[in-house]
């Protein structure tokens, strides 16, 4: 059978998901619940609501006779370290670009990353349905794009395709119809057939999966003969060579797999049986064992520090609460999440967890929170480096799409974060600025900035490189207000704070002392008591109505909170509340603390 690898590649939300569906929705792969409308792909909770994929999933269509193999990668930067592996498993890719937004930052990494590979670039311009869309401009700066990253003549010559995922046609002009076989002869047509060398067995783990039934599992794409159920192999590590044996093999058929007794050179395959191996390791022939050179895996670029729930609520909502619970969960996640890492702290009590930015750890714990575990976790830190006796930082690569009125806001705000800004130009009546950012600058920045332009601003940052330490980045500039005692909210003691600060509690909320309710309007941290009751009379007072008056509270997301929060707080995650909190709960502990810093700071 003809095969035929393709990565699909593209910014958050550009719709790359939807096409991976559409592909195998026209080459007849149903699934069961089709009647719920959901997408295939789309078999994680976080990932429908964030609009992100998070891991990359592999699934294989048959189309005139062709066997496709579709690796749908990930979407966010954060995620970043396992496309550049998955890449490695394809022989061409399809850009995907949205028709109003053009290509990305997130588009330029992964297709820069492409391009070194030599992949067949197919470009496929999504919802030319929307109005206000500008295909033909988009085509024009992802062709400028190209030639930006030394494409060469012949990925300069790529075919382009249109269409809308949504509505489920792709052709190769703006006329719609109702199909994508356009699309489908395309990749037939303009992406090789995989290069198959001679010689004995070559496979290079790329990626990997996990079950509880089979334990790990190595994936990647047979590059060289043929790799055969039970056969004696020779694995290939980076500080020496290990003979096993291959207990099971499958490749990708639909969204699943299916179990097979030998794969061809060329075909992606998932590989059970063979313990201890790493991502870069070569699976070769016993014999006659050869090494691919080694791919590296994106270094973390931000810690956190996780440890158990000690607040006087510990226990009460979530089913594993204690650190042998947690490092085990830990320890499992770093089995499938390659770009994390974990560090005991010296007492067992607490874990540093090491990540590729907000976005990859606020994941982790968001899905454990779902799970069932109780935890605390700390500020998160950026990753230093000590470079010829200097200190150096990761910085970031930041775009923000905004309004024209609001860019000085904008460009104000990421200037005193340490941004520099690298472009400014004019897109219909958006401003497009990029800006090169400290990562530790990008902490609370997104709060900030869609508070300064109404919600108005689109932002997107990358990891580029790491600089010179830039200095003191100014943080919060507000307190915030503490509870003063445990009890219940009342609307009589809110509404009299309210003039205080913005409240992220309402009223007949349980809390506890040391808990942050609100942020204060005024810089420094205020203890306030927010439980008392109103004293009761015979008398109906004027402002007895007043708790009516309160307002809302302020929603914040598990990422909105991580960014808030300052060095001396931390955030309780149940399953079912996320709560901001001191790391000392005591008030006289902290004023004890305070002093002490601030004597040694003279």
């Amino acid at each position: 059978m003809n095969l035929r690898n393709i990565a699909i590649i593209a910014h958050v939300d550009h719709g790359k998901t939807t096409l991976v569906d559409k592909i195998l929705h026209a080459t007849q792969v149903f699934r069961e619940n089709q009647a719920t409308g959901e997408l295939i792909m789309d078999n994680n909770d976080l990932e429908r609501e964030r609009g992100i994929t998070i891991f990359s999933k592999n699934a294989a269509v048959t189309y005139k006779d062709t066997k496709i193999n579709v690796i749908d990668t990930p979407g966010h930067a954060d995620f970043g370290g396992e496309v550049e592996r998955v890449l490695k498993m394809a022989d061409g890719v399809i850009l995907l670009v949205d028709a109003f937004e053009g290509p990305m930052p997130q588009t330029r990494f992964v297709l820069q990353k492409a391009l070194a590979l030599g992949l067949k670039p197919i470009v496929v311009i999504n919802k030319v349905d929307k109005p206000n869309c500008r295909p033909d401009e988009v085509h024009d700066a992802v062709f400028d794009l190209f030639f930006n990253l030394d494409a060469t003549e012949e990925q300069l010559d790529f075919p382009t395709f249109y269409g809308s995922g949504k509505n489920g046609w792709f052709n190769d002009s703006l006329t719609p119809i109702d199909n994508i076989n356009p699309l489908l002869d395309g990749i037939l047509k303009y992406v090789p057939a995989p290069k198959v060398a001679e010689g004995p067995l070559q496979m290079q783990i790329t990626s990997l999966d996990y079950s509880s039934f089979l334990g790990r599992i190595a994936v990647g794409k047979v590059g060289r003969g043929v790799i055969k159920e039970g056969q004696q192999i020779a694995l290939m590590q980076a500080d020496g060579v290990k003979k096993t044996r291959v207990k099971e093999l499958y490749v990708f058929e639909g969204m699943g797999k299916k179990k097979v007794t030998e794969v061809q050179a060329g075909d992606l395959c998932a590989v059970v049986g063979i313990e201890d191996f790493n991502i870069g390791d070569t699976i070769a022939d016993a014999e006659n064992p050869e090494a691919l050179p080694r791919i590296s895996v994106d270094e973390p670029t931000m810690n956190m520090l996780f440890g158990i729930n000690n607040s006087p609520f510990y226990g009460k909502d979530g089913k594993f609460v204690t650190s042998r619970h947690l490092r085990d969960r830990l320890e499992k996640e770093t089995e499938k999440n390659l770009a994390l890492r974990v560090e005991e702290s010296e007492g067992g009590e607490a874990f540093l967890v090491y990540g590729r930015g907000i976005l990859h750890l606020g994941v982790l714990i968001e899905t454990m929170r779902r799970e069932g575990y109780e935890l605390t976790v700390g500020q998160p830190q950026v990753i230093t480096k000590q470079i010829d006796g200097k200190k150096y930082e990761p910085f970031e690569t930041l775009v923000v799409d905004v309004p024209e009125e609001f860019a000085s806001k904008v460009i104000d705000l990421v200037t005193r974060r340490k941004g520099e800004m690298l472009v400014m130009e004019t897109k219909g009546e958006m401003q497009h600025l990029e800006f090169e950012i400290p990562s530790r600058g990008l902490i609370g920045l997104r709060t900030q900035m869609l508070t300064a332009t109404t919600g108005e601003a689109v932002m997107a940052h990358r990891f580029s490189d790491y600089q010179p330490w830039k200095g003191v980045i100014p943080g919060r500039n507000n307190g915030v207000l503490i509870s003063k005692n445990q009890g219940r909210t009342t609307g009589y003691s809110i509404d009299k704070l309210q003039d205080r600060g913005t409240f992220f509690v309402d009223p007949g909320e349980e809390v506890y002392a040391g808990q942050v309710l609100a942020e204060n309007i005024k810089p420094g941290d205020l203890v306030v008591n927010a439980t008392e009751e109103k004293k009761l009379t015979n008398h109906r007072a004027s402002g007895s109505d007043d708790a009516t008056r309160i307002a809302p509270k302020t929603l914040m997301t598990l990422e909105e909170c991580m960014e808030y929060i300052q060095q001396d707080e931390c955030i309780e995650v149940t399953p079912n509340f996320i709560r901001m909190r001191k790391v000392v709960l005591d008030e006289i502990e902290r004023n004890k603390i305070a002093k002490k810093m601030a004597a040694e700071s003279v």
